[in-house]
């Protein structure tokens, strides 16, 4: 049974009479279904994936909470590719040591080294945004756990065509900036009407509270939610332990005497 979140609107009486389903009809559903006299098994299935309902109040996902996700996923998306090229690493390392004596069989393993080795850090990474963002809860793991999912701008969920393409988009950017393009994204999250980023734009997406276009608008969060604080909370630690651990070493390696 879905819980309701801490910051939520009015809960509804799924009890209601046929008298009060009249009198507050449910915006965007054909055939006069209303939330509000449901039988309370029909409430339990309700969930986010489900067919967008339009009316009705849409939190967009802001920069905090799509930078906890983005965080999340890239633990997930890291590990993932170290387990498969952890044991690539060890099997070509050893047909390399094999192959030394021979140096276009060398290059040749070399080269086909790097093409898995990138094709790995570069496309599960791609699949995985793909896959999760065009499945049924329309959020990778990240997004999941902070509360957020992708839609069409008219709230429709993506298709996995779509969902390849808004990732590659980032990617792209990303690399023809040199990195910048991240810190570009983020500006645009921060300060564009619906939090859109370029590749949002460029692919006609929104990241949006799970609860937006569903039954229940008023269960969205609006503030940054448990999970999101203290993945950033983490975050920050980390990047002050790295902060310190580099102030350390210069210090260590400019009190040296280099002869």
């Amino acid at each position: 049974m879905l819980a309701k979140p801490a910051a939520t609107a009015t809960h509804i009486d799924p009890r209601a009479s046929d008298e009060a389903a009249a009198a507050h009809p449910s915006p965007g559903n054909a055939g006069g279904y209303s939330p509000y006299a449901a039988p309370a098994a029909a409430i339990d299935d309700v969930h986010p994936g489900a067919a967008p309902v339009y009316g009705g109040d849409v939190v967009m996902a802001g920069l905090w909470r799509r930078l906890a996700a983005s965080f999340i996923d890239g633990v997930v998306t890291a590990m993932a590719s170290y387990v498969l090229l952890i044991p690539l690493t060890l099997v070509f390392g050893i047909s390399l040591s094999s192959l030394a004596e021979n140096e276009l069989a060398g290059a040749g393993a070399s080269m086909s080294f790097m093409l898995l080795y990138y094709g790995i850090s570069l496309g599960l990474p791609m699949l995985y945004f793909a896959w999760m963002h065009s499945s049924r809860t329309q959020a990778s793991l990240g997004k999941m756990a902070v509360g957020a999912k992708v839609v069409r701008t008219n709230g429709e969920p993506i298709s996995f065509g779509r969902a390849l393409l808004r990732y590659l988009a980032y990617l792209v950017f990303t690399v023809v900036t040199c990195g910048a393009g991240v810190l570009v994204s983020g500006l645009m999250v921060a300060f564009t009407e619906r939090k859109q980023a370029l590749h949002d734009m460029l692919c006609d997406t929104l990241v949006v509270d799970k609860w937006a276009y569903t039954d229940h608008p008023e269960w969205q969060e609006r503030g940054l939610g448990t999970v999101t604080v203290v993945v950033l909370v983490l975050f920050g630690l980390m990047l002050a332990a790295a902060i310190v651990v580099g102030v350390v070493m210069v210090g260590l390696l400019s009190s040296m005497k280099w002869n």
